[in-house]
């Protein structure tokens, strides 16, 4: 199964570490390896694919340009409790949505060869702009602003 310019496939195998904290035992997952499909299947791995998204091109950006880009691993928990990888993602924001309804994701340092894929898929789309949206028509400090009431400066 080959990449295509949006989606790449991955073999993912997670591992299972339990550690003694104390009396109790804690349960860690990591994953124990991230291989193209385009190789031969890991024993235990699932295929789980990588899809990039227009819409997510700024969230793309940001993590690639940083010293530490990031992948994360979107996991299923079975009933038996085991992890089972079902999504790949670059959006950071993707895996703080995740984390919020409670869907475990683990994250990997990215591989150059996938930032590169990103930034040529950045590049093909157009880059976008990025910015804090501020609403510079309000001023907080002097309360001033659309929501403030001043029908009573008019009286």
């Amino acid at each position: 199964m080959q990449h295509t310019e949006s989606q790449w496939p991955m073999y993912v195998s997670l591992k299972k570490i339990e550690k003694q904290v104390g009396r109790w035992t804690s349960v860690q997952w990591e994953v124990e390896q991230m291989l193209p499909a385009t190789h031969a299947a890991p024993a235990g791995a699932n295929l789980v694919l990588l899809e990039l998204h227009k819409d997510e091109r700024g969230s793309y950006r940001i993590n690639i340009d940083m010293d530490n880009a990031m992948l994360y691993i979107v996991c299923d928990e079975t009933e038996d409790g085991e992890w089972k990888p079902v999504a790949i993602s670059a959006d950071q924001n993707v895996a703080a949505g995740c984390l919020e309804a409670d869907t475990p994701v683990l994250n990997i340092p990215m591989p150059k060869a996938i930032a590169c894929w990103i930034e040529a898929f950045i590049t093909r789309h157009g880059e976008v702009e990025i910015c804090a949206h501020r609403r510079k028509h309000v001023n907080r400090r002097k309360n001033e602003g659309p929501s403030t009431n001043h029908t009573e400066d008019r009286l």
